[in-house]
C-alpha cells in the first residue's frame, strides 16, 4: 500500500504540458468569450461600419466616380478603423484588473500569448468584415458574381496582417496613459503597405479584370503577412514587462 501511495504522488510520465497551439487557443477563446458576453467592441465597430457606408453612399456622386472605383476605398477605410476599435481592447480588459500579471506569471509562453491574442483579433475583424462586405455591396449596388471567393481571400490575408501588427502595438501602447491615442499613431503607418495592395486587388476583382492583373498585389499581401507575422512573434516577448 505504501508503495502504491508513494507511486501515486508521482506525476504520470505520459502527462505533458499543453502545446503551444492549445495555449494560444485557450487565450483566444477567453478573449472571444469576454467579447461575446459584453459585445461592446463588436457593436461599436459594427455601428461605425454601417455609419461609414451610409455617409459615403449619400455623399457619393455616381456621375463623377463609378461605384467600382469608390467601393474598394470605402471597404478598406472601414476595415482599417473598425479593426482599431477591436485592437484597443486586446489588453485593456486584463490590465484593468491586473489579470495580465497572472497571465505572464503562468507557464504559458509569451509567443503563445501573442498568438492567442492575434487569433481573437483576427476573428473579431473577420466578423466585422462579414457585415461590412454585404453592406458595401448593397449600398453601392455591386455585382461580385463568382469572384466573391477572391475578395474573401484578400480579406483573410489583410485581416491576418492587421491582427498581427495591431496586437503587437496594442501590447506596447497598453502600458501607457494615452493608449487610445498612441495605438492609431503607431499602427496606421504600418497599415499603409497592407491596405493599399488590398484595395488595389479588390478594385481589380470588382472591375471584372483578369485575376492575373491583381496577382502582384496579392503577392505583396502574402509577403507582408509572412514577414510581419513572423517578426511580431519574435519581437513580442521583448515588448512586455514582468
Amino acid at each position: 500500500m505504501s508503495a502504491v501511495r508513494a507511486g501515486s504522488t508521482h506525476r504520470d510520465p505520459t502527462h505533458r504540458a499543453p502545446s503551444y497551439l492549445a495555449d494560444a487557443w485557450r487565450i483566444a477563446r477567453k478573449d472571444l468569450l469576454i467579447e461575446f458576453r459584453t459585445r461592446s467592441a463588436f457593436l461599436a465597430a459594427t455601428v461605425f461600419a454601417v455609419l461609414a457606408v451610409v455617409i459615403f453612399r449619400f455623399t457619393w456622386d455616381p456621375t463623377a466616380i463609378p461605384a467600382m472605383d469608390l467601393a474598394p476605398g470605402v471597404l478598406w477605410v472601414i476595415f482599417t478603423f473598425s479593426g482599431l476599435l477591436g485592437l484597443n481592447r486586446s489588453f485593456g480588459l486584463e490590465l484593468a484588473e491586473r489579470a495580465y500579471d497572472g497571465l505572464l506569471a503562468s507557464q504559458v509562453s509569451r509567443e503563445a500569448i501573442f498568438t492567442g491574442k492575434v487569433i481573437a483579433n483576427f476573428v473579431f475583424v473577420m466578423c466585422v468584415q462579414a457585415l461590412s462586405l454585404p453592406a458595401v455591396a448593397l449600398f453601392f449596388d455591386l455585382s461580385v458574381g463568382p469572384t466573391w471567393w477572391i475578395i474573401v481571400g484578400i480579406v483573410l490575408l489583410a485581416s491576418l496582417g492587421l491582427s498581427a501588427v495591431g496586437t503587437l502595438f496594442a501590447a506596447i501602447a497598453s502600458n501607457t496613459r494615452l493608449a487610445e491615442l498612441l495605438l492609431p499613431m503607431m499602427t496606421l503607418p504600418f497599415f499603409v503597405p497592407l491596405v493599399i495592395p488590398a484595395a488595389q486587388a479588390t478594385a481589380v476583382v470588382l472591375r471584372g479584370q483578369p485575376i492575373a492583373d491583381g496577382m502582384a498585389w496579392l503577392k505583396v499581401l502574402l509577403a507582408f503577412d509572412l514577414v510581419f507575422v513572423s517578426a511580431c512573434i519574435v519581437v513580442f516577448p521583448f515588448t512586455i514587462e514582468e
